[in-house]
């Protein structure tokens, strides 16, 4: 399972980044032309690259592993943790002011 999940997250940290579909960044298309403009997408579109792939490769890890051992709780436990550790960290720091241009409005 988290082989797939693994790869889907890879496709989407490269469609995000370099496809420039900010449409999958939730929020985003429904804001304001003018509210857009207040935000460093480009910025923001990175940290869901690098987010999305941190987990993928805790997931691709926790495969191998499982792979090699015969444990598969290894690849759910691998699942768990890159859930837990990687959506905190993608929410609150893409939802920080760092990424906010206009600061004053």
């Amino acid at each position: 399972m988290s082989l797939a999940v693994a790869i889907l997250f890879i496709l989407l940290g490269i469609l995000i980044k370099y496809g420039k579909l900010y449409f999958l960044i939730a929020g985003y298309n429904t804001m304001a032309k003018e509210k857009q403009e207040q935000y460093d997408i480009d910025g923001i579109a990175t940290v869901f690259r690098n987010a999305m792939f941190g987990m993928a490769l805790v997931m691709l890890i926790g495969f191998a592993i499982s792979e090699f051992t015969g444990h598969p709780e290894v690849d759910r436990w691998s699942f768990i943790v890159a859930m837990v550790i990687g959506l905190p960290y993608l929410l609150i720091v893409s939802n920080s002011d760092a990424y906010k241009i206009d600061k004053q409005k």
